[in-house]
């Protein structure tokens, strides 16, 4: 069964690199979360790399995908409130647009309308040590944060070596780690690693994968509170 640490609110997602399916991930939790606890808030405070629509707006792609996830419960404004065009890192992509991102923007974000009842999940930007502020990490703002963490990495040649080093910077901040997640990005990769294996054989946190193009196995969340 899983449990939150003391202290803990909900979980923040973030990944042994980028483009490793957080956000695919990060819906499959919602899926099963949202059956489980009484009021899911998701965030993904700043999102870079978005799409210029013809009213000018910039469309969060990873935002929209959390937001319908969670059955719209919330505006998409508070889901991702911090949007830019370059795909860049979050700080890099600020300032290109002459603007600066702080880690108390995103932590006001995280926690605007949220109550003490409710259940959160936000999503970071790329890996646990890429910058997603001008003055700060994302490992800076899970600690900020104060959620346990679920780490997500492509299940691939290298997958033990990124888990390992990913699970060594987040112990090293002090910070629960709930589950490491196997994404198979790409079909055949996990029949030809088995990571999933070696990776229990290795770590004491619960490991589950993610098949090619499917869901996520059922998670023990039933009776998962704050």
């Amino acid at each position: 069964m899983l449990k939150l640490s003391p202290g803990s609110r909900g979980f923040f997602v973030t990944g042994s690199d980028t483009g490793v399916g957080k956000t695919w991930i990060s819906c499959q939790l919602i899926q099963q979360l949202k059956k489980s606890v009484p009021s899911l808030k998701v965030r993904k405070p700043v999102e870079s790399g978005c799409a210029r629509q013809p009213d000018n707006q910039l469309l969060p792609a990873d935002g929209m995908q959390l937001f319908s996830a969670n059955d719209c419960r919330e505006s998409l404004q508070l889901v991702t409130p911090y949007r830019f065009e370059a795909a860049l890192a979050p700080d890099l992509a600020a300032r290109r647009e002459h603007q600066q991102i702080l880690l108390d923007q995103l932590e006001q974000a995280v926690n605007l309308e949220v109550n003490r009842e409710d259940f959160l999940l936000v999503e970071g930007a790329g890996g646990f040590y890429s910058p997603i502020a001008q003055d700060g990490l994302n490992a800076d703002l899970a600690r900020r944060l104060k959620l346990d963490v679920i780490i997500v990495t492509e299940d691939r040649l290298g997958a033990i070596n990124q888990s390992l080093l990913t699970i060594r910077a987040v112990e090293s901040e002090r910070l629960n780690i709930s589950m490491l997640i196997l994404n198979q990005n790409r079909a055949g990769d996990s029949v030809a690693t088995d990571n999933l294996s070696a990776l229990r054989e290795k770590i004491t946190y619960p490991v589950y994968s993610c098949a090619f193009m499917g869901s996520l196995p059922p998670l023990a969340l039933a009776e998962l509170s704050l």
